[in-house]
């Protein structure tokens, strides 16, 4: 059947029309779910959500030219947001009741406690040498959890000079390293103690 006609055929809630219009694109939305989320279970879920806003969304899809392409930025959209809330809140897993035991938290000595607010000393102090820009994209990119697109969209540049301003933040930000942990034990010491 030709898809304009089906695509009508699917404005006008014909059952057997939408079934048909599924079967002809859910292999494609499937594989590109899957190419994101690298997971069998999470890609058909997704796909069900994709075709579910689809069907919502029909009236706005004019013709046949215009599926295809929506049908794949929806899908795009919708496994990078899954991707992203499962970065945010990771799937909760059973325990085995034989791991309960090495679960129990246990409390950080003095001595590693001082050594990760010395990497957090050492961290502030080498952004706060940078300059404004690269330090900027390493705050947006590695503490805000931006992509290079958001990054460039805040800071209303193209993504490529994102990307090299990322490469070169990241060179600038480990010079500056480099030349810290190269210092003295005495500089080191100076810099731990806020100086």
């Amino acid at each position: 059947m030709d898809l304009q006609i089906l695509l009508n055929n699917c404005k006008k809630k014909d059952p057997l029309a939408w079934e048909e219009l599924v079967r002809q694109f859910q292999c494609r939305v499937s594989r590109l779910a899957f190419h994101y989320l690298k997971d069998p279970e999470d890609a058909r879920d997704l796909t069900q959500e994709v075709f579910v806003r689809l069907y919502s969304n029909l009236e706005s899809c004019e013709n046949e030219q215009m599926l295809l392409p929506w049908l794949v930025r929806i899908t795009r959209n919708a496994a990078i947001d899954q991707l992203r809330r499962r970065k945010a809140r990771p799937p909760a897993r059973d325990i085995p009741a034989e791991e309960v035991r090495t679960l129990a938290h246990r409390a950080r000595t003095p001595a590693e406690l001082w050594e990760v607010a010395s990497r957090k000393k050492l961290v502030r102090h080498c952004l706060s040498r940078m300059t404004f820009l690269n330090r900027q994209v390493i705050e947006m990119k590695e503490f805000q959890d931006l992509s290079m697109e958001e990054i460039a969209a805040r800071l209303k540049v193209p993504v490529g000079t994102i990307k090299s301003r990322s490469h070169r933040a990241r060179s600038e930000f480990e010079r500056l390293l480099h030349s810290l942990l190269g210092s003295s034990p005495q500089r080191l010491c100076d810099l731990e103690d806020g100086s």
